[in-house]
């Protein structure tokens, strides 16, 4: 897994080092910068691919903006003019030193320095750039991944910061009433594919394993069964938008006769909680992913549960599979073990100059003490925790 990352002068992030596990909560006020977290890694992942440009970029789910949107400009910061970011695991380190002009980029990234390193082997070193070639646009890492052994730390790292994107799903996209503009397999980053991505899923894991099967149908506790059909099989209103395949709810409450709902008619907490589900399960998904406002469409005591399933979920489908989420709703805290050394959560604030600090919350014996009395939901809305809007 990737352990630590390192930003320096990406958009609020001035300086700042964050510490990893499986499972990884980013909270705090709106603006605050946790999007930016993501974002930054978004931005690492096209790096170690070769190429920083606006279609890598888009690729990996990171919003587009003209160059000076993602430079650190504070004025009380003396801050370098290239952006830095950093990823080590256990035996590889990867850093890059991107130079992002301000005035008629051309073009709008070029690598200053890169850096990949396993153990006291270095790959890549920051004295490859001739004189004459300071700025290129393609990383020369990814090139030398071909010379690299495939179960080398770098090698696995390096494909783990390829794959990553960052996940935003929303309701018309899993409905399958408009398509998703960054496809991907298993899911598409707005959650297109759903019912493709879960006709897979399940096909390759669930149908031996019906107790897991269970444990994601409980968190919807009107759902007796999800399937998949043809469109052509499916009541579907003429208006509503065909796709090759659809799912279909079935709903225990109902008469037998009129029992079934598709995507398009069903609650959109049940298609967010299949999407969670499918990218921490599925084989295809990414080994490092993010989702940006995980609790979106949730009810408070759904998201708890659902949180509360993630790490295990991650686990069980892949020991070392990472996610990154962002949330705003305080019943996402009661849903996560801050007694297990992989779930990890951050406060994520604005300093008094501007400048976002993530710092980690961990179970201190005060914080303990508390936590026997009220839940975290309510010791952040208490303000303990920190990380709260100054409103």
């Amino acid at each position: 897994m990737i352990q630590s990352i390192q930003i320096d002068g990406f958009k609020s992030i001035v300086s700042q080092t964050i510490e990893l596990g499986r499972v990884n909560c980013f909270i705090g006020a709106n603006g605050v910068g946790k999007s930016n977290v993501l974002e930054a890694m978004g931005v690492l992942g096209a790096a170690a691919n070769g190429r920083v440009d606006d279609e890598s970029l888009l690729r990996r789910g990171v919003r587009p903006g003209v160059p000076r949107l993602y430079k650190t400009s504070f004025e009380s910061a003396n801050v370098p003019v290239h952006i830095g970011i950093q990823a080590k695991s256990e035996g590889a380190t990867y850093r890059v030193s991107l130079l992002n002009p301000l005035d008629n980029p051309d073009p709008a990234w070029s690598f200053k320095t890169e850096r990949l390193t396993a153990g006291a082997e270095e790959i890549i070193s920051d004295g490859v750039r001739s004189k004459r070639n300071l700025t290129p646009t393609a990383g020369l890492a990814a090139l030398k991944l071909v010379d690299v052994a495939i179960d080398s730390p770098a090698a696995s790292m390096m494909k783990r910061l390829q794959e990553f994107a960052i996940y935003s799903p929303n309701t018309p996209t899993l409905r399958a009433m408009v398509s998703d503009p960054q496809s991907r397999n298993p899911l598409g980053l707005s959650g297109g594919r759903l019912a493709e991505a879960f006709a897979e899923f399940r096909k390759s894991i669930l149908d031996h394993d019906d107790e897991l099967l269970d444990g994601i149908f409980e968190l919807v506790d009107w759902v007796a069964d999800i399937q998949t059909t043809t469109s052509a099989g499916a009541l579907l209103s003429p208006s509503v938008a065909r796709t090759k395949e659809v799912l279909k709810f079935t709903d225990r409450f109902m008469r037998k006769s009129r029992n079934t709902l598709t995507a398009y008619d069903a609650s959109e907490g049940a298609l967010y909680v299949l999407f969670c589900a499918i990218l921490c399960l599925s084989p295809h998904a990414p080994q490092m992913l993010a989702i940006d406002n995980l609790d979106q469409a949730l009810n408070p005591r759904l998201v708890a549960r659902l949180t509360a399933k993630l790490a295990g979920w991650l686990a069980r489908a892949n020991s070392s599979r990472q996610l990154l989420f962002t949330a705003h709703n305080p019943a996402v805290l009661d849903g996560l073990d801050l007694r297990d050394p992989q779930v990890k959560l951050f406060a994520v604030e604005r300093n008094s100059k501007g400048h976002t600090v993530i710092r980690p919350i961990e179970l201190s014996d005060e914080l303990l003490r508390m936590n026997t009395d009220y839940p975290l939901s309510r010791l952040w809305l208490m303000g303990n925790l920190g990380a709260m809007p100054n409103v």
